[in-house]
This record gives structure tokens, C-alpha cells and sequence, in this order.
């Protein structure tokens, strides 16, 4: 994982975790043992980093209601 992918993975955790009111490590658990960190976060950084921060923000949300981490 470059510098780049690793300062945008804590951008997203930072931002979920001011949205969702949960603590930065409850977001990485959930994103990283639902597989979204890895085969959604990361993997997708190319077209993911270019996204504005609501506009991502909201995909994470609604990719997390998806996968039934959050109500």
C-alpha cells in the first residue's frame, strides 16, 4: 500500500467516524472484517480519491448499510 492509499484510508475512517459518531477503530474493524477496507477502499483508490468528500462519504455509508455493519 503507497503513502497516498494509507493518507486516504484514514481520511475515510476520520470522515466515517465524525458521521457516524463511532470511534475511529470501531470504523477500521468494521471496514476491515467486512472486506470493504481491502476490496473496496483500497482497491478502488484510483477512482474512489478522485470522489468529493459527501459524495464519498455517502458510498461508504450506503456500501456499510449493504453489508449490514451499520442500521
Amino acid at each position: 500500500m503507497s503513502i497516498e492509499q494509507i493518507e486516504f484510508v484514514t481520511y475515510c475512517i476520520g470522515n466515517l467516524s465524525k458521521r457516524l459518531g463511532l470511534s475511529q477503530s470501531e470504523i477500521y474493524n468494521m471496514l476491515a472484517t467486512s472486506g470493504i477496507l481491502d476490496g473496496y477502499i483500497i482497491e478502488a483508490y484510483d477512482v474512489l480519491h478522485t470522489f468529493g468528500k459527501e459524495y464519498l462519504m455517502d458510498d461508504l455509508v450506503e456500501y456499510m448499510h449493504e453489508k449490514g455493519l451499520i442500521a
